[in-house]
C-alpha cells in the first residue's frame, strides 16, 4: 500500500465535522493499517459523527460487514485526565486487501453529503 491511499482517508476525515486536525496512521504486527484521530466532544455533532462512522465501520450490514473496526482508545484517565484531552478514536482493518481508499468509498457513499456541510448532519430525533 502506498501513502496516496492513506492520504485519501486523511483528507476525507479532515472534512468530517468535529474530527481534529491530527490524524496518525500505522500498521500492526500483521501489516494491517489503522488510523487514529480525535473527535472534539464539545462539537454539537460529535456523537453523530461517532454514530455514523461506527455504523459504517462496525455494523453496516448484518450479513456483510466491512473488514473494519471503529473504537475509542484512551490512556488511564486517573493518570492523565478526561476525555476532552485524552480520548482518541481508531479505525483499523482486519483484511490486508481492504485499503483506506476503499473505506473512503464506503464512507462517501453512506455519510452525509457533502460531508463538511453541517446542515446535512442534522437529523430529526422526534
Amino acid at each position: 500500500m502506498d501513502d496516496t491511499t492513506l492520504k485519501m482517508l486523511e483528507n476525507y476525515l479532515y472534512r468530517v465535522p468535529a474530527i481534529g486536525k491530527s490524524i496518525s496512521f500505522g500498521f500492526n504486527d500483521n501489516s494491517l493499517w489503522w488510523a487514529k484521530f480525535r473527535i472534539d466532544i464539545r462539537h454539537a455533532l460529535a456523537w453523530q459523527v461517532v454514530q455514523e462512522i461506527g455504523c459504517v465501520c462496525n455494523y453496516l450490514s448484518l450479513n456483510e460487514r466491512l473488514p473494519t473496526v471503529f473504537f475509542p482508545v484512551s490512556p488511564a484517565p486517573y493518570l492523565n485526565g478526561g476525555p476532552e484531552n485524552f480520548l482518541s478514536w481508531v479505525i483499523e482493518t482486519t483484511d490486508k486487501a481492504f485499503t483506506p481508499a476503499l473505506l473512503v468509498e464506503w464512507l462517501e457513499g453512506r455519510l452525509p453529503r457533502p460531508v463538511e456541510d453541517l446542515s446535512q448532519w442534522m437529523i430529526d430525533e422526534d
